[in-house]
């Protein structure tokens, strides 16, 4: 995932880009807003500061949503919820508060990079894997052609792996998505999940662990 970082102090800088690139993210950065609108339609993520040299960085949100649908999240020590909901207005998908837990903003970033996604996909065919068949838009999931309940973060979950179609769901993704959080309490939860819907599933071999990582199907879906 190609990520943007717009950010001019460079103690924060420095260390988050190799925290990110470890973290299998593509990353640039810029000290100022010049440029950044040139670069909006390359990228799939920008982290956007406010605090920038030579543009307020509510204006630029605003400028870069008008000429482009890419994620923007925006990373400030701004905390006020008036500032917030500016950022919102602005355009933004996300804001998170400085300090925060480099894990909490990769979460954060799948996150909204999946929501965009999904709004620009046209396809909900059932993805379908041996004889599991997930049905996103209906919400329903068939083993063998028999209906199998599930609560709604099990189905999310498992949607979220399937919907990777081989490759690794990174668990601070589906935390983010599912959870909306990614502390010890929800890693616990996420394991558990995993292992209900393995047995509810009859194919404890379905979903795999990346030990570090996250889950993948243990295969290629159809």
């Amino acid at each position: 995932m190609r990520v943007l970082l717009v950010e001019d102090d460079d103690r924060v800088a420095h260390a988050l880009v190799p925290a990110l690139v470890k973290r299998g993210l593509a990353v640039r950065r810029m000290a100022q807003g010049r440029g950044v609108l040139d670069l909006a339609g390359e990228v799939d993520v920008i982290l956007l500061d406010l605090g920038l040299p030579d543009i307020d960085g509510m204006t630029l949100c605003r400028q870069i949503r008008a000429v482009s649908d890419v994620s923007v999240i925006v990373v400030s020590a701004r905390g006020e919820v008036d500032d917030r909901i500016l950022a919102l207005q602005a355009g933004a998908d996300d804001y998170l508060v400085k300090p925060y837990d480099v894990g909490e903003l990769v979460a954060r970033v799948h996150a909204v990079r999946r929501r965009s996604t999904d709004r620009g996909q046209s396809n909900t065919e059932p993805i379908t894997f041996d004889d599991v068949r997930v049905d996103i838009a209906r919400h329903e999931v068939t083993v063998a052609g028999q209906p199998i309940g599930l609560s709604r973060k099990e189905f999310q979950v498992l949607a979220l792996v399937m919907s990777a179609r081989g490759t690794v769901c990174p668990r601070e993704q589906i935390l983010a998505e599912v959870w909306g959080r990614s502390g010890a309490a929800e890693n616990r939860s996420l394991d558990v999940h995993v292992a209900t819907l393995r047995t509810k599933l009859g194919r404890p071999a379905l979903i795999e662990t990346v030990r570090g990582v996250g889950y993948r199907l243990a295969g290629r879906p159809e």
